[in-house]
């Protein structure tokens, strides 16, 4: 079963690398930024998420 933290942590990732590619393509830096640490939250999001989904799993 896959929780909310996991859903938005892969949808966060997804957003972040569009916009990630969106900066690199126009050349603006500060979008390419905000890709990349859209992207990292969402990773981080979805790492919670995975945790809570095994303790809930294991109690």
């Amino acid at each position: 079963m896959v929780n909310k933290d996991q859903v938005a942590g892969v949808a966060k990732q997804v957003k972040g690398s569009v916009k990630e590619a969106a900066g690199k393509a126009i050349g603006n830096r500060q979008t390419q930024a905000e890709g990349t640490a859209d992207r990292i939250a969402g990773k981080v999001q979805k790492a919670y998420g995975d945790v809570k989904d095994k303790v809930k799993k294991a109690l």
